[in-house]
C-alpha cells in the first residue's frame, strides 16, 4: 500500500446511470473529512444516453483545480474505457462491470494499469436493489481501493437518500458494502492507493452558483426570476427551495423577456431583485436591461456563459460573452460587470452586486461560466459578516422624503444618485419613465434636458470607480512572466503557478474580478512591473486583450486561448508557456 498526498477519480457512463449523484457522494465523503476537493462534470444536452463523466481530485494539501491524469477510472460502460484509458496513470485502476463484458472481449492494453472486474449488476441484485444502484456498488469498490473509511460513505449515502425513505437508504448502503467487500475478498493482494490522513475540519463544498445563491440570500435578495437555461438553472432550484425560509418570491417565468420585466417591476416596488440566464436568454433581456438603466431601477443579472452563438454547445463552458456584457443593450449608460474567480468570490461579490445595484440605481451583471457555475470546489468557509445590506438612498418612510410635493425622483445631484422612494409613500410620486425625462420623471426631449440627465447618470461613475476592486496580483511581483486573465481562469492558473514556481518566482497572475467600470489605474500600476505579459482566457478572439486596449491603449500581443467548450487544465497552460 502506497500513501499518497492526492489522487484523481473518474466515473463514466451514459446519462441515466446516476453519474452525477455518484460523483457528488464520492467527493462529499472526502470534503467532510477535511480534504481539499475539486471536480469536473461533463454531460451532453440529452436526458438519456450520451457520455457523462464526473471527475474528482482529492488532496491533503490545498489545490485549486483538476489535473489531467486519473488514478481510478470507474467505467460503467465500454465507451468510458475507450475514451479515458489513456488518462489513467501507471499503477492506476480501471474498474469495469464483468456482467456487461469480459476483459478478453475488448482490446485495450496499457502497461501497469490494474483492470478490476466486478459484477456490479449481480452485486446490486443480491441486495435487492435495482440495476441503477450499481453506481453505489462502484462507490464501495472505490472505498476499498482507497483503503478509506466505509462509515463515511455510509453517512453520505444516508444523507443523500434519506428524503426517499428508509428502504432506499438501506439498499444503497447494502450495495456499496457489497462492492467494498468484493474487492477485499477477490483483490486483497492488489496494491491499493492510501490517501494521506488529515486532521483538518470539514471543508465547505460548493459551486459558483451555490456561492451566488448564498451571497444573494445574505444580501437580502427578495425576488428571483428565471427561465431555466444551463448553466444557471440550479440557481432557480436553490431559490425555489428557500422561498418559505427567507421570505423570497421565486418565479419560473415563461420567457427571458418576462423574467427581466418582472424583476424590474419587483425592484421598482422596493424588492432587491436578481435574474439568472445564459447568453441566449440575456440577448432577450437587453431591452429590459436598458429600461432598468433609463428608469434607474436596480437589477442584478447572473449571466452564465456557454459556447455560442445560438444554442452552441449548451452544456459546456466558454468565456465568449464578456464584451457583450460590457456593451449590451442600446444606448449608453453606467453599469457594473463583475467576474468572480471562484465560488467564495461568487458569495462575496453577489452581496456586492446587490449593494452596488441599489446604491447607484444601475444594472449589475455577474459573469459566470459553466465551469465555475456548476463545478464544486473546497472552501475553508465563508465570512457572513463581510456581507452587509446597504440601501443607501432608498427611502421607505414618509418623514424621510423631504420636500413634500416637490419630491424629485430624478433629482440632478452632485454624485448623480437621486433619492428613490418605495412606491406608495405620501407625496412620493415615483414615475419610472423609459422616455428621457425631467427630474420629476415627466417626458422631456429637449437637447438641454437630454444632456443634463445623461450627465447626471454618468456622474455616478465618479464614486463607482472608487468601489471597483482589483485587479489582484497573485504570485511574486518580480516574476519573469505575468499571466493576465479574468473570471474562472483564475482556478487553473493558480494551480499552474504552483508547478511553475516551486518557490523560484518564475510567473505570476494579474486577475480581473471587475471588468466595468474598468479598473484602469490599478492595472496600469501593475503593468509597470510586468516583463512579459500573456493574456489567458476561454474564448477565440482574446476579448480581455481588446478590453484592455480599449480602456488603456496597452496592447498585449501574446495570448493563450482555449475555445473547445472545455475549461483549461493547468498542464495545458504550462505546455503553452
Amino acid at each position: 500500500m502506497e500513501e499518497v498526498k492526492e489522487f484523481t477519480w473518474k466515473v463514466g457512463g451514459p446519462a441515466g446511470f446516476g453519474i452525477m449523484s455518484t460523483g457528488y457522494i464520492f467527493e462529499k465523503m472526502f470534503s467532510r473529512k477535511g480534504y481539499y476537493v475539486a471536480d469536473g462534470k461533463h454531460y451532453p444536452s440529452l436526458i438519456q444516453g450520451g457520455h457523462n463523466t464526473y471527475t474528482v481530485r482529492v488532496s491533503s494539501e490545498k489545490i485549486y483545480s483538476l489535473k489531467m491524469p486519473i488514478d481510478i477510472l470507474i467505467a460503467l460502460d465500454e465507451n468510458s474505457i475507450k475514451l479515458h484509458l489513456d488518462e489513467v496513470v501507471p499503477g492506476g485502476f480501471v474498474v469495469y462491470d464483468s456482467g456487461i463484458f469480459k476483459k478478453k472481449d475488448f482490446d485495450y492494453e496499457k502497461e501497469d494499469v490494474n483492470f478490476i472486474s466486478v459484477p456490479l449488476d449481480e452485486l446490486a441484485k443480491k441486495v435487492g436493489a435495482p440495476k441503477i444502484v450499481r453506481n453505489n456498488v462502484a462507490l464501495g469498490v472505490s472505498v476499498a481501493l482507497l483503503n478509506y473509511d466505509f462509515s463515511m460513505l455510509k453517512e453520505i449515502i444516508t444523507e443523500n437518500f434519506e428524503p426517499k425513505g428508509e428502504k432506499i437508504v438501506n439498499f444503497n448502503i447494502d450495495a456499496a458494502k457489497a462492492g467494498c467487500d468484493y474487492i477485499k475478498e477477490e483483490y486483497g493482494d492488489v496494491p491499493k492507493i492510501d490517501i494521506q490522513p488529515i486532521t483538518a475540519e470539514s471543508k465547505l463544498l460548493m459551486s459558483g452558483n451555490d456561492g451566488v445563491y448564498m451571497g444573494a440570500i445574505k444580501a437580502g435578495c427578495k425576488f428571483y426570476a428565471a427561465y431555466p437555461m444551463t448553466p444557471s438553472s440550479s440557481l432557480l432550484h436553490s431559490f425555489a427551495s428557500a422561498e418559505l425560509d427567507f421570505n423570497i418570491v421565486t418565479k419560473h417565468a415563461e420567457s427571458e423577456i418576462a423574467v427581466i420585466n418582472m424583476a424590474v417591476g419587483a425592484s421598482f416596488m422596493g424588492a432587491r431583485s436578481m435574474v439568472g440566464t445564459s447568453g441566449g436568454g440575456f440577448a432577450l433581456m437587453n431591452e429590459g436591461l436598458a429600461a432598468a438603466a433609463m428608469t434607474e431601477t436596480p437589477i442584478v443579472v447572473v449571466l452564465g456563459q456557454r459556447p455560442a452563438p445560438a444554442t452552441g454547445i449548451p452544456t459546456y463552458t466558454e468565456q465568449g460573452d464578456m464584451m457583450y456584457a460590457v456593451h449590451a443593450a442600446h444606448g449608453e449608460f453606467p453599469r457594473v460587470v463583475m467576474a468572480p474567480g471562484d465560488p467564495s468570490e461568487c458569495f462575496y461579490m453577489a452581496g456586492d452586486a446587490l449593494n452596488l445595484a441599489e446604491k447607484y440605481q444601475i444594472p449589475v451583471i455577474i459573469l459566470l461560466d459553466k465551469f465555475l457555475a456548476e463545478h464544486n470546489f473546497s472552501s475553508e468557509g465563508l465570512d457572513e459578516d463581510r456581507i452587509r445590506i446597504d440601501r443607501n438612498s432608498f427611502i421607505d418612510r414618509n418623514e424621510d422624503i423631504g420636500g413634500g410635493r416637490d419630491y424629485l425622483r430624478y433629482k440632478d445631484t452632485e454624485d448623480g444618485v437621486s433619492p428613490r422612494v418605495i412606491v406608495g409613500l405620501q407625496d412620493g410620486v415615483h414615475l419610472a419613465n423609459t422616455d428621457e425625462h425631467d427630474e420629476y420623471g415627466f417626458s422631456e426631449d429637449t437637447g438641454k434636458n437630454r444632456k443634463k440627465m445623461m450627465d447626471k447618470r454618468f456622474r455616478k461613475l465618479r464614486n463607482l470607480q472608487k468601489e471597483v476592486k482589483g485587479p489582484n496580483l497573485y504570485g511574486p511581483p518580480d516574476a519573469d512572466t505575468t499571466l493576465i486573465s479574468w473570471g474562472s481562469c483564475k482556478i487553473p492558473i493558480l494551480e499552474a503557478l504552483k508547478d511553475l514556481n516551486h518557490g523560484q518566482g518564475k510567473a505570476n497572475l494579474i486577475h480581473f474580478n471587475y471588468l466595468m467600470p474598468f479598473p484602469k489605474k490599478r492595472f496600469v500600476e501593475l503593468m509597470k512591473n510586468v516583463n512579459k505579459g500573456i493574456v489567458v482566457e476561454n474564448n477565440k478572439t482574446s476579448q480581455l486583450s481588446k478590453l484592455i486596449r480599449e480602456n488603456t491603449g496597452i496592447k498585449i500581443p501574446d495570448n493563450i486561448l482555449k475555445y473547445e467548450g472545455r475549461q483549461f487544465f493547468p498542464e495545458e497552460i504550462i505546455k503553452k508557456l
